[in-house]
């Protein structure tokens, strides 16, 4: 049984689903918008927030947890110094899914996620 166990499994195997998932949150977090298919940037609206609230504390420990799960540097440095600092004031709901419309090849729904202004 399964209850109550989150997240999706797209049709991958475990460590291609976290590589698609981390590969999908470090577009976002480097390009502040990304166009991805809506139940993929549902998954990966969740992760960017808990990286996102995790930067606003600052820290060491926070800059080390967010490297864990973006593994760049620079991408760290942006996420703590430029990203968290915008969301200060705010507690959560750092990122909006927007519709686009069906993708021609399969009729996906296809969805703009994008970080908050």
């Amino acid at each position: 049984m399964r209850h109550r166990v989150g997240g999706r499994k797209f049709g991958l195997p475990s460590d291609q689903r976290r590589a698609l998932l981390k590969s999908l949150m470090r577009a976002l977090l480097s390009h502040d918008s990304i166009q991805t298919t809506e139940t993929r940037a549902k998954d990966v609206k969740i992760l960017v927030e808990r990286c996102i609230t995790t930067a606003k504390g600052g820290d060491v420990h926070a800059r080390r947890q967010i490297r864990r799960a973006l593994n760049d540097e620079t991408l760290v440095k942006r996420v703590v110094d430029e990203v968290a600092p915008k969301f200060k004031e705010r507690n959560g709901g750092y990122t909006r899914i927007t519709r686009l419309g069906p993708r021609r090849g399969d009729s996906a729904m296809m969805v703009k996620l994008e970080l908050v202004d």
